[in-house]
């Protein structure tokens, strides 16, 4: 196996592990997470509830397998920052200011799979592989 393919394989999986553990979290205890949400001050607790369950679990998922994985690590991101910024942000304290750097990290490494993609071990690739090479 080429290092490339692995270390992209690994780093997807390194970062839906985070996404993965807080989704579960949040399916385990969704009285808990709504009322979080909406201490915060956010509306709609129950929507932002759904779209962080969706996310946090089904785009992992997605981004484990390496499906759509630009797109995906777009949506990610996107939603990675507005959290961090929604969640984390009393910056006259050092452990949300630290919190949010962790998000913009996390946006940062997105970034990366929006533009290298998915890697060699992804269903993109195989599915890349099985399309007929386009016509001059």
């Amino acid at each position: 196996m080429k290092t490339p393919a692995f270390s992209a394989t690994l780093g997807r999986l390194l970062m839906s592990a985070l996404f993965l553990s807080s989704g579960f979290g949040k399916l385990a205890n969704p009285a808990g997470t709504k009322a979080y949400i909406a201490a915060n001050g956010l509306p709609w607790p129950d929507l932002a509830y759904g779209v962080a369950i969706a996310i946090e679990v089904g785009f992992s998922v997605a981004l484990v397998f390496g499906y759509r994985t630009r797109a995906v690590a777009a949506v990610m991101a996107i939603f990675t920052l507005v959290t961090g910024l929604a969640f984390h942000n009393n910056l006259s304290d050092s452990h949300q200011v630290i919190n949010l750097l962790k998000n913009i990290a996390i946006v940062g490494g997105f970034l990366q799979v929006i533009v290298l993609g998915a890697g060699a071990l992804s269903l993109d690739a195989f599915l890349a592989s099985r399309r007929p090479p386009a016509q001059p």
